[in-house]
């Protein structure tokens, strides 16, 4: 029988849709107080669903309570609970305690709920451990996860489970964990730092790679793709402009200020408002302009293929079904597709039948007045 151990960051991502770049060092309570909400949980929720009747089939050995005890015993797993926590809001320490407990309880793999900071939190266990060929796997829950040690949803991490239990032939491989430092993502610069290699199911139909944060020399044809888009604005259109340089370029062109790691809304070619969390995106189109038409202008994570649910949690589900697929504009260069190397793009918005109506062939913009065609997957299959 699979043991399997289970941790989750109950924190992890709180951030995002509050426009905060991540889930570090910031004030829970605050948070809490100000909408933000817990959105871990309910993603391994949606994992644990989809596994069904094989999850009876695993030992499970989990964290105590919000940790991971009170979901699984939601859903009626037996579950064996490993250590203690210490404190009302869980801390990183916590994680490295638990996760190092439960690689010493002999766990067969490590499933684990959070961002890259949680990744890390891992790297820490297993190194203290001198257990760094430990099968782990991520589900998806912060807001940054430029690591390459994730499914690419909570249903794709379902289906490598799937695979493990059935005792199919599952390669593994060694992928790094990336972090970024949060306080001067949140003063727009883009720090990404190496923290060590974990050990993960290497089947690139669930698992998603490494970010790619390699420029290669791109600004010129970034300009391009930026001047067509500017020819086709009016004057009557929201314009949501996401996170990275493709949409930046935008900006440039108009002449306006930019969050680069944030969000901005554009009206009349002008901003009018800059860095929202998702309830203020939601406010701005839902109530305050409910009749102008939208368009969503974003890029994809290269290496990866994210264009939603990789850094931009403000874009929320809800935003997506006012905006709607026909007026999503992605923006990625053709080497960011090579990249990609034949594999699909990717949409994690947290709401898997959106994903699903989304999914299929998309209209990507590659150059001044170019498109392509690609296929867009929503990561369960």
């Amino acid at each position: 029988m699979l043991t399997i151990g289970l941790v989750i960051n109950p924190y992890a991502g709180i951030g995002g849709p509050m426009a905060l770049k991540g889930s570090d060092n910031i004030d829970i309570d605050e948070v809490l107080s100000q909408g933000g909400q817990c959105l871990s949980s309910p993603r391994v929720a949606v994992t644990l669903a989809k596994l069904g009747e094989k999850a009876s089939k695993v030992r499970w050995l989990t964290a105590p309570s919000k940790m991971g005890e009170d979901l699984l015993k939601q859903h009626g797993f037996a579950v064996t609970v490993v250590g203690e926590i210490e404190a009302q809001h869980t801390t990183a320490k916590d994680t490295e305690r638990l996760v190092t407990q439960l690689i010493d309880a002999g766990i067969d793999l490590l499933l684990f709920a959070g961002g890259d900071g949680t990744a890390r939190n891992v790297v820490n266990a297993c190194q203290s451990s001198r257990n760094e060929a430990l099968l782990v796997l991520g589900i998806p829950a912060g807001v940054k996860m430029h690591s390459g040690v994730y499914a690419v949803s909570p249903q794709a991490a379902a289906e490598v489970l799937h695979l493990l239990i059935d005792n199919d032939v599952v390669s593994t491989g060694i992928q790094e964990v990336r972090d970024i430092d949060e306080e001067a993502l949140r003063a727009g610069q883009l720090n990404s730092r190496y923290y060590g290699e974990l050990r993960v199911p290497n089947d690139q139909r669930y698992v998603q790679q490494v970010k790619n944060t390699g420029r290669q020399n791109e600004d010129e044809i970034q300009l391009e793709i930026a001047a067509g888009v500017v020819d086709d604005m009016d004057n009557e259109t929201l314009y949501i402009i996401g996170c990275g340089t493709t949409p930046k370029a935008i900006m440039d062109e108009l002449h306006l200020p930019n969050t680069l790691l944030g969000v901005d809304v554009v009206l009349g070619r002008e901003v009018i408002a800059m860095d929202v969390s998702a309830l203020c995106l939601e406010s701005l189109l839902l109530e305050q302009y409910p009749h102008h038409p939208a368009k969503l202008l974003i890029t994809a994570i290269g290496g990866q293929g994210h264009i939603i649910g990789r850094g931009n949690q403000q874009i929320s589900a809800k935003v997506l079904r006012r905006i709607t697929q026909q007026n999503t504009v992605v923006l990625i260069t053709p080497s960011k597709l090579a990249e990609l190397v034949h594999r699909p793009l990717l949409m994690d918005s947290g709401d898997a039948l959106l994903d699903r109506e989304w999914a299929g062939l998309m209209t990507v913009h590659t150059g001044y007045q170019q498109t392509a065609v690609y296929p867009l997957n929503s990561g369960e299959s």
